[in-house]
């Protein structure tokens, strides 16, 4: 029987996607279930299997094509039969660009390697180059793959008459979507941004005093993010207009606290959302903290988890920022930015001590949040850090 193969039912706020590569050709038979393309979208690339055993018998749409939803891809005979015939990565010639004897690439990991600047060479003798291999050597930011050590990422370089090279790299989907809605967010929001400190002692003797007993427990490190997650829920519980949105002329007021946390990877900054993170305990939101960037580097969140939000969590420190003023992620109002802890000399009860210091940003939509409510929500955030019991006595 000839069933139509089809886009996925993509999110509203995801317009179109673009097709990567076939990964089988037609009349190839395959197993239910076996990967036929990739379609990235401005948030993730989704897999498109096949609906059961069979070939495929026609394919409508080729690498590079912009597709929506429900439209049809190929055509598939779930009645076809015969042996399987080599896929389309292992059969592959080698890449234009390597030398004869070289690794092979498959199309969806030379797509991602010319993204990533990275050329074949640096693999050695690996045979054949898969997505999967590149996704790991960017996880591990190198990409010998032969057993010989770490080698640099090659950007692939265009020469010029003079000697000066320059590399020329296309932006992917979600780094161009990002930047539009970056952009935007600075011309249709008044942003505003207003700094605190915070001494990180308390939470980090907590940390250290129950950590072993914690991950022992829970299965997961207990993290300063989940205290974070906590104590905005917390402040935004008290000062509910930092959890609204502006919707026209309206305000929403969001009774849930779906808590966005930003996820630097090489594609591009993506945001999965934690729902009702008010319901969650420390080691949900732990738990929750690692999928999302496990999954965010190997490019499976899905569209919903990437969608909507009412607060935002961006930690710059984990790069070493010292300060610096978090864009909003419309239609948020608010984004909370944490930076690097570092040890300094501040004065308590009138001594000069050394303590672990973070410097603490709010970002806020000024057209319906006060510099009132966006300092106070900020000092509430530091209060309950500098006294984490008051997290769980929710004071």
């Amino acid at each position: 029987m000839l069933v139509e193969i089809k886009v996925p039912m993509l999110a509203e706020s995801v317009p179109d996607a673009t097709l990567l590569a076939w990964q089988k050709k037609v009349g190839e038979t395959v197993e239910a279930g076996a990967s036929l393309i990739d379609l990235e979208t401005d948030k993730v690339t989704l897999e498109v299997t096949a609906p059961s055993a069979g070939a495929l018998a026609e394919i409508r749409k080729q690498e590079g094509d912009t597709v929506v939803s429900d439209e049809v891809l190929a055509v598939f005979d779930t009645e076809a039969k015969g042996a399987p015939a080599a896929s389309v990565e292992a059969s592959e010639a080698p890449a234009k660009d390597v030398p004869a004897g070289g690794p092979r690439t498959g199309p969806a990991a030379r797509k991602l390697m010319a993204e990533q600047g990275m050329t074949p060479d640096g693999f050695g003798n690996a045979g054949r180059i898969t997505k999967a291999d590149v996704l790991s050597a960017i996880d591990r930011n190198d990409i010998t793959l032969d057993g010989t050590g770490p080698a640099p990422i090659i950007p692939h370089l265009e020469t010029s008459t003079d000697d000066r090279p320059a590399e020329r790299v296309p932006m992917t989907r979600l780094r161009r979507r990002a930047s539009e809605r970056l952009l935007s967010a600075q011309q249709n929001s008044a942003i505003l941004t207003t700094f605190n400190e915070v001494n990180m002692q308390p939470v980090s003797d907590l940390r250290a005093r129950h950590k072993d007993a914690f991950e022992r427990d829970h299965g997961v490190k207990l993290g300063f993010m989940s205290f974070f997650v906590k104590a905005a829920v917390e402040a935004l519980k008290q000062y509910p207009i930092v959890n609204a949105s502006v919707d026209g002329d309206d305000i929403v007021y969001h009774g849930y606290f779906d808590i966005g946390i930003a996820v630097g990877t090489e594609r591009g900054l993506v945001v999965p959302i934690m729902r009702s993170a008010e319901h969650l305990s420390f080691a949900e939101i732990e738990h929750k903290i690692r999928d999302f960037g496990i999954r965010a580097r190997e490019g499976k969140l899905t569209l919903d988890e990437l969608s909507g939000g009412t607060f935002t969590i961006t930690n710059g420190g984990v790069f070493g920022s010292m300060m610096s003023t978090p864009i909003l992620n419309p239609p948020q109002s608010a984004i909370l930015g944490m930076h690097a802890i570092q040890e300094r000399p501040v004065a308590e009860n009138g001594q000069v001590v050394i303590r672990p210091m973070m410097y603490l940003a709010l970002s806020y939509d000024h057209r319906i949040i006060d510099g009132r409510e966006a300092v106070q929500t900020l000092v509430s955030i530091k209060s309950m850090l500098e006294d984490p019991s008051r997290l769980l006595l929710k004071l």
